[in-house]
């Protein structure tokens, strides 16, 4: 019997049944089979070594492709845990996915503990294990054998996992003499990963729950070359530089107390002056493009979020209701402003002739995130959430959702994020469960982003299971100046939130009518969104937004009142300037200024001061002339342009 196997170019092959995906890679060339790590069957990834189930689509995955990438580090957590056992007997193992980045593993040592110390003889097992070439094993496992197997081996953690699990959805990997709880799939053997290197340990609560034992999770990356690990380790040198919390502190832009709580940040003066740029950015797009503007309050009623399904979704994960002095009075916290828009959207009798209505919001949110799980500004508590929510026909929702994309496009390319990918994440294919609302609403709402991305000319990857529980969104995945992948903006279509909360307008033909709701907010959080402009640029800020453009450094106390005018002088021309009146010597304040990357050092001394000049140095390039207070100020009109203008 033969079977058909359909390849990306749209090929068709032949080949018996029962081959293997590696068997195909073998009959395109050698040199592509040696770097086979997996393969994607009919859109799922699984080994390279299993039979193809029939005639199929295979897409052959490598060290290049995410895909790849995954299933490499997925076996090389097995691989870690295999070195653990070797080196510490008794380990006990909950679960070892991949990341971003790498993978983890959460073990349950007993009384030991691990540090830097132990990492070397870590990574020197893993290589030596490695470099056995044990294959990837999978085997099917009956229930009761599974149980038996890790009730034998005496580990709690993989028993409780087996007793989540059906019987005949049960697998088994073993490589060399470890054997582990897994879905799979792996790379066909461990020769494959030829550097390690152990990154880091952290503690982790079992299964996410604070009153569950906390595990020891160690981080690690591994890679094909050696090469690779050492370039990977130099891009983490200079990410350590650009780390937001470490140029936060240093240049003063906000930071945190425990007196007023983890993951609640204090913005200092020049934090909140980039910060309100950033604001008045949006809000005059914003404008442009017909939003108005609302604020509503930081609470409210928790019968304002059963209505709108998040206290049912994300109640138990919350913080906790506040009780006033009227009995059975609750409020929450607020989590979103959609529910809130809903409302104003409801105060009056609405008609399609206002419809587009989008209502913007810079809207502060509280959400609970553990204590381990919070990241400088990148991850907290509360956050500032660049929010409209827009009430539309839905004849006009591709128009309404091809405006936001174009909203989105702005910013990114105002700040310099030219590398991005547009993620369409939808349900999961088969656990609806997280879900509210029809799924006549859902395959509306899904198809029309789908048409709307593909209307703006996006390209776009879908991911399955990651829409918002009222509906599928367009998320923009960015990369930075090093690579790294941050999530930012993001676009939801609604059809759930006006059902339950019963929104209406009288249509053209006089009926009543469901509006149909867009969520947007391209920063997505100020927070995150300032965490990644910081890291990205260096602290070094475009000319647009940076909180001070220029410091004025008298040379000595002599000049201080011409230093100060000319500040004055610059500010009436719209230039952000500060005068540095210290008692130093200018070579001093030249070296200070650089370390808090001001764009322009303007130096007055005896000739200045005469000419109503000033001596500029730029940041990172030295001295550039002896303009004009008017001169310079053109100078820094015409850069500010140069970086908007083009968007």
């Amino acid at each position: 019997m033969k079977i058909h196997v359909t390849l990306p170019d749209g090929s068709v092959r032949e080949y018996d049944a029962g081959a293997t995906a590696m068997d195909v890679a073998r009959s395109i060339s050698e040199g592509l089979a040696r770097n086979v790590l997996s393969a994607k069957v009919n859109g799922a990834v699984c080994d390279a070594n299993r039979p193809l189930p029939g005639n199929c689509t295979l897409n052959l995955l490598t060290w290049s492709d995410p895909e790849g990438k995954s299933t490499f580090w997925h076996s090389s957590a097995h691989l870690l845990a295999e070195a653990l056992e070797a080196l510490y007997p008794g380990v006990k193992f909950g679960i070892g996915p991949p990341i971003e980045n790498g993978f983890y593993y959460d073990v349950d040592l007993g009384d030991r503990t691990l540090g830097e110390a132990d990492f070397p003889a870590i990574e020197a097992k893993m290589k030596e294990l490695a470099a056995r070439k044990s294959a990837y094993l999978r085997r099917e496992v009956p229930k009761a054998e599974a149980i038996a197997y890790f009730r034998e081996k005496g580990d709690e953690y993989k028993l409780e996992l087996i007793d989540g699990l059906n019987d005949g959805e049960i697998t088994f990997y073993e490589q060399g003499g470890f054997t582990d709880l897994c879905r799979g799939p792996h790379i066909p053997d461990t020769s494959f990963i030829k550097a390690a290197k152990v990154m880091s340990v952290a503690g982790a609560y079992w299964r996410g729950d604070e009153k569950r034992k906390q595990l020891t999770r160690i981080y690690a990356i591994t890679f094909p070359k050696q090469k690779e690990l050492d370039e990977y380790l130099v891009l983490l040198e200079e990410a350590k530089k650009r780390d937001h919390r470490k140029l936060g502190r240093e240049l003063d832009l906000f930071t945190f107390s425990e007196r007023v709580g983890l993951g609640l940040p204090l913005w200092l003066p020049k934090g909140t002056a980039l910060r309100e740029r950033l604001i008045n950015f949006m809000k005059e797009a914003q404008e442009k493009a017909g939003y108005v503007q609302v604020a509503t309050p930081h609470i409210g009623s928790k019968a304002l979020y059963e209505t709108s399904g998040h206290w049912e979704k994300y109640g138990k994960d919350s913080f906790q209701p506040i009780s006033t002095p009227q009995e059975g009075e609750l409020f929450m916290l607020k989590p979103m402003n959609c529910p809130h828009h809903c409302e104003i959207f409801a105060s009056r009798p609405r008609s399609y002739k206002d419809l587009p209505l989008r209502l913007a919001e810079f809207g502060t949110v509280y959400r609970y995130e553990q204590s381990g799980e919070l990241h400088g500004l990148a991850r907290v508590r509360g956050f500032t959430q660049d929010d409209a929510h827009l009430f539309c026909r839905a004849d006009q929702v591709k128009e309404e959702f091809m405006k936001v994309i174009d909203l989105v496009l702005l910013v990114l390319r105002a700040l310099g994020l030219e590398h991005f990918e547009a993620q369409v994440s939808l349900r999961d294919k088969e656990d609806r469960s997280k879900y509210i609302g029809s799924e006549e609403n859902w395959e509306k709402a899904e198809q029309a982003i789908i048409d709307a991305a593909a209307a703006s000319g996006l390209r776009t990857v879908v991911e399955y299971g990651e829409a918002a529980f009222y509906g599928p969104k367009l998320d923009f995945m960015v990369r930075d100046a090093l690579g790294r992948r941050w999530q930012l903006g993001t676009i939801q279509v609604d059809y759930n939130l006006p059902e339950r909360f019963q929104l209406e307008y009288v249509g053209s033909d006089n009926q009543r009518h469901r509006p149909v709701m867009i969520h947007r907010a391209p920063f997505g959080s100020l927070e995150r969104f300032i965490a990644l402009i910081i890291e990205h640029t260096a602290g070094r800020f475009p000319l647009w937004l940076t909180p001070e453009q220029a410091i004025v450094l008298p040379i000595s106390d002599k000049f201080v009142d011409a230093a100060q005018a000319a500040s004055t002088a610059l500010a009436q021309l719209g230039i952000r300037t500060t005068v540095d009146e210290r008692n130093e010597k200018i070579g001093r304040k030249i070296r200070d200024a650089e370390l808090a990357k001001t764009p322009f050092m303007l130096i007055v001394g005896e000739k200045e001061a005469a000419e109503g000049a000033v001596a500029v140095r730029e940041h990172g390039k030295g001295d550039i002339g002896t303009p004009s207070t008017q001169a310079f100020a053109d100078l820094v009109k015409a850069r500010e342009a140069e970086q908007l203008g083009r968007y």
